[in-house]
């Protein structure tokens, strides 16, 4: 069934989709700070803002895994790096 392997494919990279959305908050933050440091105020209000969107598409991800019935077995321990 189609439907089936859209979902096997799914399980496989929505948690790459999520690790790497949380490795861009986490550089966000890193920016967040150094703005501040440097009192450039809005940038680091913007970036914020950012880091908000962020952790939201994060949690909808998050549901999507859930529906496809969470990350395939066989792909646990595997890692991929950008």
């Amino acid at each position: 069934m189609p439907e089936q392997n859209t979902i096997k494919k799914l399980q496989i990279l929505l948690p790459h989709w999520i690790e790497h959305n949380n490795n861009h908050i986490a550089e966000f933050r890193k920016w967040e700070g150094e703005a501040q440091k440097e009192s450039e105020l809005d940038v680091a209000q913007l970036l914020d803002k950012a880091i908000s969107e962020m952790g939201s598409v994060g949690k909808t991800l998050s549901e999507v895994l859930e529906k496809v019935g969470g990350p395939s077995h066989g792909e646990k321990g595997h890692s991929h790096h950008h």
